[in-house]
């Protein structure tokens, strides 16, 4: 790895995947705790769309697939709002819409010769200074907001109602970590592509979600490993000439699988008797179903 690093688009292609890994963690437990990785599923899919206008008008990668990203996060946040028992439809459909009106809006861009797989499987060894910068201004964005709403996120996510009873604007707190979600996608998509930045976003908090203590442990936690599959999957992808992305993302499944065979393996506590369970006295506690 040190050998890697005496290249500029190794040591760029480790700056932005330490970035992504640290975003996906903290994102990626909100996303598991809130139960909407299908949404995020939804997103990163419709967000190739945005790839597709970028490249039929011209502008720049971020730009276009920003503006595309938000726009569908939007429509998927105000569906699972206000029409939940169709919200898998709706989201679905918005799911592929996305993706076919990318596709036609790069088949009629004139002199066209992407390469789609860097999209689709990601192309981390190709991210420029410039964009490199971009991701980590919004990355510094997100984790802001995050810090800032900490509390209200908290409440929101694993109980609702206790949260408008504090007086914490749901809705709009919705909206914003949806759209939170997209500002990630787009920039995880650099890394490891959209077909498999879910796998970035829900293994590391899925893991951490049985040892962490707090949902900032979960979140600590989840970025560090994050950062563990990364650079091994760099590693692995420099010494063996394997794609970047997929050798991140086969990392990190190879650490899902085991870590659920030692669950499987070591005994499980024994539960101590109801009477011996101390009774917390906060609402925020009991997920949502």
């Amino acid at each position: 790895m040190i050998e890697a690093l005496q290249f500029e688009f190794m040591r760029n292609a480790l700056a932005a995947g330490l970035l992504a890994s640290i975003i996906c963690g903290i994102m990626g437990t909100l996303v598991v705790v809130n139960r909407i990785v299908f949404l995020s599923g939804g997103i990163a899919h419709a967000a190739y769309g945005g790839i597709g206008l970028a490249f039929y008008f011209g502008w720049p990668y971020l730009a276009g697939t920003l503006s595309f990203s938000l726009g569908a996060a939007m429509i998927m946040a105000a569906v699972t709002l206000k029409a939940r028992h169709r919200a898998d439809t709706i989201i679905g459909v918005i799911w592929a819409l996305g993706m076919a009106c990318g596709i036609i809006l790069i088949d009629l861009s004139p002199g066209y010769n992407v390469d789609l797989m860097s999209y689709l499987f990601g192309s981390i060894l190709t991210v420029p200074n410039t964009e490199l910068g971009i991701m980590g201004v919004m990355g510094l964005c997100i984790v802001a907001l995050v810090a800032v709403y900490y509390k209200d996120l908290l409440a929101l996510s694993y109980d609702e109602e206790f949260a408008r009873i504090r007086g914490v604007p749901v809705t709009a707190l919705y909206f914003l970590l949806i759209g939170m979600l997209a500002v990630t996608v787009v920039m995880v998509i650099q890394v490891v592509g959209l077909i498999l930045v879910i796998a970035l976003l829900t293994i590391p908090p899925f893991i951490m979600e049985k040892h962490a203590r707090s949902l900032l442990q979960m979140m600590i936690g989840s970025s560090a490993l994050g950062v563990v599959f990364t650079v091994a999957g760099l590693w692995i992808s420099y010494a063996f000439n394997l794609t970047s992305g997929a050798s991140i993302i086969m990392v990190a499944g190879l650490f899902f699988f085991l870590n659920l065979l030692v669950e499987q393996l070591l005994p499980k506590r024994r539960k101590p008797p109801t009477s011996q369970i101390p009774v917390q006295n906060t609402a925020v506690g009991t997920q949502r179903s």
